[in-house]
């Protein structure tokens, strides 16, 4: 007789619920933060020439070696840091928590902010400490952190730059004190790197224990799942004992690799973003002075975070979903985020699309 499924499954994973991706088909999809533009068709055909090269009979490079020439070129990386290869950041995050994870201890980051830094210390088996962020404008609380440091002396900070969900920059010095006050670890996560001109990239070394991850999902390669881990080559060598073989498959490698010999091609997509998002926040800021009961948060990602009216969050979703437009409903997934939504920035008939539907729904309220 098998064992039945309250026995066997760890009872703080059933009482989990499954990272929920909503259907999208038919909507306009401003919900993922996503790049919304595709490539040039002259392109997309140099693309799938390089494709057809692809040894699929063959396992991938393990380290991805070639690709990692590359994004060192594309995107910087100090000479004397090391790389790591990820399936996505939340694998990145998944091996540092595995290599780190012992009884009793943590990982602390604050909140709100991105949700898998919580799920996948619980998956490793690592506590986790939240120290909340101001309410009033979603900056580090300097004091309460250092003090939860203290307290907790976690093996791991993570810290998101620009942060997720809110879109803002925090204090590079208050991070600075983070990095220097911490026993173990700091994970600068620089997901939205294209949306700004602020990084700890150049700064690795400074410190021994920093770390800068980012993805390539947001500049418009979300579907390759591909991130990546710069840090002294000491601190990786130990993590890339955690990598499970072969984890960047043969497509992405060579897609990647490509991809980013064409920055320039995803630099002005994201340039035109930063111009959108610029437009959008002074639209629905024309919307809060106009009395809508709407309140949007400055940001330095390709999203924006909004707060409705007391309590209309949910019918604003729903009504926005009703007219073609799905957006994130953040209201209740963290008390500093009650009646807030986010809105992904799309393309300017996108937004538009957006902006009207939201004036109908603010104006039936």
């Amino acid at each position: 007789m098998s064992a039945p499924i309250e026995d066997l499954i760890r009872s703080d994973i059933q009482a989990l619920r499954a990272y929920q991706v909503p259907d999208a088909a038919g909507l306009i999809k401003l919900d993922a933060m996503e790049n919304p533009y595709g490539w040039p068709e002259a392109l997309r055909d140099e693309w799938l020439e390089r494709l057809r090269k692809a040894a699929i009979n063959r396992y991938p490079d393990p380290q991805g070696r070639a690709l990692q020439l590359v994004i060192r070129e594309a995107m910087g990386v100090p000479e004397d840091m090391a790389l790591l290869l990820g399936n996505g950041s939340d694998e990145l995050i998944q091996m540092l928590c595995l290599a780190v994870a012992a009884p009793g201890r943590k990982l602390l980051s604050v909140e709100p902010g991105f949700v898998m830094y919580r799920m996948i210390a619980l998956f490793a088996g690592l506590g986790y400490a939240g120290v909340p962020l101001r309410a009033d404008d979603f900056s580090i609380d300097l004091d309460a952190t250092l003090a939860a440091i203290e307290r907790e002396r976690p093996a791991l900070v993570f810290l998101a730059y620009p942060n997720n969900p809110t879109g803002n920059l925090f204090e590079a010095g208050a991070i600075e004190r983070i990095i220097e006050a911490s026993p173990g670890l700091v994970v600068v996560d620089e997901a939205y790197a294209p949306f700004t001109d602020a990084s700890f990239l150049p700064r690795l070394g400074d410190w021994p224990n920093l770390l800068v991850m980012r993805t390539v999902s947001k500049m418009g390669l979300a579907g390759l799942r591909l991130g990546y881990l710069a840090g002294p080559p000491a601190w990786l060598e130990q993590l890339d004992k955690v990598r499970l073989p072969y984890n960047i498959n043969v497509l992405t490698q060579a897609s990647a690799a490509f991809a980013l010999s064409h920055r320039a091609v995803f630099d002005e997509q994201t340039g035109r973003i930063r111009t959108d998002r610029a437009e959008l926040f002074a639209a629905l800021a024309a919307m809060q002075r106009d009395g809508a009961g709407i309140r949007p948060y400055p940001s330095d990602a390709n999203f924006i975070l909004l707060r409705t009216a007391p309590g209309r969050a949910g019918a604003v979703f729903d009504g926005l979903l009703r007219r073609g437009v799905l957006i994130k409903r953040l209201d209740g997934s963290h008390p500093l985020l009650t009646d807030c939504l986010r809105v992904t920035v799309g393309r300017p008939e996108e937004n538009a699309a957006f902006l009207d539907a939201l004036a109908a729904e603010t104006a039936a309220a």
